[in-house]
């Protein structure tokens, strides 16, 4: 059968409703039809190029297990590269804990320690337990910061010991830095300054324990060493205050035992000391008392030997000669201005006599007087000169009866005048460089002598030794109006040597006076103490009896 209606049937078929047949055998092929036709083996058609459907099947189940691989592949690759974010998503209670205490340690201030409570080891604990925590090496770092700080506070305060400890714990944390080099050599520094205190003090000790009180190398001074390097040295500070009250002792024995010139050195060696020794206004007291008591007796003394000059008595026997007078008023006071004078006037007065006698050739007189104007006056320029003619002349002996012959000039040879002239060239140029008396052999005073050695009677050198006061003279003026007052002072001294007996030092040495008590009354306006102390020192002994030395004493002394 076709199958299909014939339109003259006149008994169609029931209509048949169409259906879809059984779904899951689509892929099966037909069920043979019952039509009593032939069957026809009929092979099913394959399109070209396409796979069977179970072949299909396959594929795509291939296909979706390697794309889970790939997937799952990505995601721990992910994981692996986000790990720390990932763990910071995660609860850590016991990192957040200890964290929270290392920071809180920190702002106590606890900043190292054995006790594992200290900001340092808390740190170390939560980087330890995430190496890689940016919190806890930031934590560490800042511990380290701290460190450094309380190591520079503890240099400061002398904790030597603590610094470099906390210094090393700083370079650890922070692992070293120009910061840390630097505290570094400090503490190094102020080890060696500790040390070398340690030894000035031992030597101040040894040096009170000998009696060795003044001086530079004297307790008192090696004590002030001390405590311009540590103020707040307690050994120094008691050691200073057993030096004064060893001063202070010592002054009042030389007052009860009438050595004025003791018990001033003593005061002022106190004084410089310590300003504000409570033993001080009693014996400047004392000392004024004592000092007026003697000044009529030294007043006396220079009287009498002013007027044994001018009588000639100038040195022999007896105690009305003006050597004795003038000797009597130094013991009252050494340092006596117008005292040391009357002793150069005595000198000058036996150098005078001594030429006098060379010029009669009576060479022994002559040597004997030079001897002793050289007691009182070794670096006289006129004595030098007197010396000279002396030893280049000879006493011609007088027959019994006769009075002596004058002394004839030695001849000088060629040579010996060349050496003079340059001896007398150099003396020239040390006299300009105001080297004076210093360095011995190069000095103008020693060219000058060396040169009237080889010829006694040289105008040149006679003439240059001789004006060696008046250049001295013109130096002083320059150095003080240059305020150079060291200098000043050394040219009065050359000129103490050179010319004992010009009255004209005593005015001199007053200009350097009030210069000097300019300088000190700045230096007290200033605070420097010590240093007006000082300056005042150097005034007293050129003036004593100066008006503004006393007040300014008293203004040190009271604290004004």
């Amino acid at each position: 059968m076709s199958g299909r209606r014939d339109q003259h049937d006149e008994h169609p078929p029931i209509r048949t409703e169409p259906t879809l047949g059984d779904l899951d055998r689509l892929d099966a092929p037909p069920a043979p039809v019952a039509d009593d036709l032939p069957q026809v083996p009929v092979e099913p058609r394959r399109p070209y190029g396409r796979a069977t459907a179970p072949r299909r099947h396959r594929q795509r189940r291939g296909r979706g297990a390697l794309l889970l691989l790939l997937v799952a592949l990505v995601a721990v690759g992910a994981l692996w590269f986000n790990q720390n974010r990932l763990r910071g998503m995660l609860p850590r209670t016991d990192f957040n804990t200890v964290l929270t205490q290392a920071q809180q340690a920190l702002q106590d201030g606890r900043l190292d320690g054995q006790d594992g409570t200290s900001a340092r080891e808390l740190f170390q604990t939560a980087a330890a337990l995430e190496p890689d925590n940016d919190r806890a090496r930031d934590g560490l770092r800042r511990v380290g910061q701290a460190m450094l700080a309380q190591a520079d506070v503890a240099l400061q305060s002398g904790q030597l010991a603590q610094a470099a400890q906390q210094a090393t714990v700083a370079r650890e944390l922070l692992g070293g830095g120009s910061d840390i080099d630097r505290l570094d050599r400090a503490i190094a520094a102020a080890r060696a300054a500790q040390v070398h205190t340690v030894d000035l003090v031992d030597q101040a000790q040894q040096a009170l324990a000998a009696g060795k009180l003044d001086g530079p190398e004297g307790a008192g001074a090696l004590y002030q060493r001390v405590l311009r390097a540590t103020p707040d040295n307690a050994v120094a500070a008691h050691g200073l205050d057993q030096v004064g009250y060893a001063l202070a002792v010592q002054a009042r024995a030389a007052l009860d035992a009438k050595d004025s010139a003791t018990a001033d050195a003593r005061i002022e060696q106190l004084a410089a000391l310590q300003p504000n020794n409570g033993a001080l206004p009693a014996l400047r007291a004392l000392q004024a008392q004592t000092r007026k008591q003697d000044n009529g007796a030294l007043d006396a003394a220079l009287k009498a030997g002013q007027e044994a000059l001018r009588a000639g008595r100038i040195v022999g026997s007896g105690d009305d000669t003006a050597l004795a007078h003038f000797q009597a008023a130094l013991k009252l006071d050494p340092d006596n201005a117008q005292a040391h004078v009357g002793l150069g006037q005595v000198a000058q007065a036996l150098t005078v006599q001594a030429n006098a006698a060379l010029d009669d050739g009576d060479t022994t007189q002559a040597r004997k007087l030079l001897d002793q104007a050289a007691e009182l006056a070794p670096k006289s320029a006129d004595l030098a000169a007197a010396r000279a003619r002396l030893d280049k002349v000879s006493a011609t002996p007088a027959a019994a009866g006769e009075a002596p012959m004058p002394v004839a000039p030695t001849a000088v040879s060629p040579q010996q005048s060349a050496a003079v002239a340059r001896l007398v060239q150099r003396a020239q140029v040390a006299t300009n460089n105001g080297d004076i008396m210093m360095p011995p052999g190069d000095s103008a005073y020693d060219l000058y002598r060396s040169a009237l050695a080889i010829d006694g009677n040289s105008e040149a050198a006679l003439h240059g030794l001789q004006a060696l006061p008046g250049q001295v003279e013109q130096q002083f003026n320059q150095a003080l109006a240059a305020g150079n007052l060291g200098k000043a002072g050394d040219m009065l001294a050359n000129l103490a040597e050179l010319a004992p007996g010009d009255a004209a030092q005593g005015a001199l040495g007053n200009r350097l006076a009030g210069a000097w008590l300019d300088q000190a009354e700045q230096q007290l306006g200033r605070g420097d103490r010590i240093g007006a102390s000082q300056s005042l020192e150097r005034a007293r002994k050129l003036a004593p009896a100066n008006p503004r030395v006393l007040d300014l004493g008293a203004r040190l002394q009271g604290g004004g």
